[in-house]
């Protein structure tokens, strides 16, 4: 049987920890008990610069139980980077690994599924939400059409998929050639390749403490993701551009027939309405386009996207 690691990247998870570890450890024993994985397979928790108790948590659970790993972070990157982190440090002690979310909104009833796929030969496999119902009306909106602009744009990304998934270790090979700085790993997972298939499941309410995504942090995400994976909102800008510079010269055909028949009139409405049109998209093109050059700025430093200071593994 093939060797399974869960990754399971935390911030401030002091709350939900416990009941967690102790799900994931029934999981993990019953698919060993009944041959889906073997013995070896462990359950790799990755602080993410937690400021509460998290660490302490997660060397307690090592301690008791050597199915418990840990990664500590030298300091917070992100939920991105934490999950890279967790992937690259244990790629080479595995076959394959599975990463979730610490908050129990995964059902990990799926990971009985996803391993089956595996088996059957995919070395990717998503874990779909089949509904949203747990949301509000507001956040169901606003991700449904998030996914349909990220279409929209060319981004080859699975719908209603989060970063509940299983990556072979032939995929996580795939993973680690891709040296972007700028992270969202549901836009580049799919650019591997490889066989994949998808696991439907119904997300849960999260057990305990609070979503580390409020609408702000949200929508810098959602805003990473579109400048990641396309360059759409470039050519956009230059097409409407385009547009308003054909409307400019049929406004100027216009005036010069109106002034030759003598029916020129002056208008100061017209007037400072283009003024602050074409003023505020010029300043919209301006800021997109220095977006794009912020994020070449970052990549060709070659910052490291993690820094790991402990490693608990046994």
């Amino acid at each position: 049987m093939d060797t399974l690691y869960l990754v399971i990247p935390c911030y401030n998870e002091e709350e939900v920890l416990p009941e967690t570890s102790k799900q994931l450890r029934t999981k993990m024993l019953t698919l060993i008990e009944k041959g889906m994985i073997s013995s070896q397979s462990r359950i790799v928790f990755v602080n993410d610069g937690s400021k509460d108790n998290t660490w302490e948590i997660i060397e307690r659970l090592h301690k008791e139980d050597n199915i418990f790993q840990g990664v500590k972070l030298s300091r917070n990157k992100g939920h991105q980077n934490a999950l890279l982190a967790g992937l690259m440090t244990v790629k080479d002690r595995c076959d394959m690994t599975i990463s979730l979310d610490a908050d129990l909104q995964d059902d990990i009833d799926a990971i009985d599924e996803m391993i089956k796929k595996y088996y059957e030969g995919c070395d990717i496999v998503y874990g779909v939400r089949n509904a949203r119902d747990t949301d509000t009306a507001f956040k169901r909106k606003t991700a449904e059409s998030y996914y349909k602009i990220l279409k929209f744009l060319g981004a080859d990304i699975v719908y209603n998929h989060a970063d509940y998934r299983l990556m072979s270790k032939r995929a996580l090979d795939g993973l680690e050639s891709f040296e972007e700085v700028n992270l969202f790993l549901r836009g580049i997972v799919p650019m591997i390749g490889y066989k994949s298939d998808k696991v439907y499941y119904s997300r849960k309410e999260r057990f305990a403490g609070e979503s580390k995504y409020p609408l702000k942090k949200m929508l810098a995400f959602a805003w990473e993701g579109l400048t990641s994976l396309s360059i759409k909102p470039i050519r956009m800008i230059m097409t409407l551009g385009s547009i308003i510079f054909l409307i400019s010269i049929i406004m100027l055909i216009y005036s010069v027939i109106r002034y030759a028949a003598g029916e020129a009139t002056v208008g100061w409405t017209s007037t400072v309405v283009s003024i602050w049109a074409i003023g505020g998209l010029q300043l919209l093109a301006i800021g997109i386009i220095g977006e794009y050059i912020g994020k070449v700025y970052l990549e060709t430093k070659h910052r490291p996207k993690f820094i790991v200071e402990v490693y608990l593994d046994n």
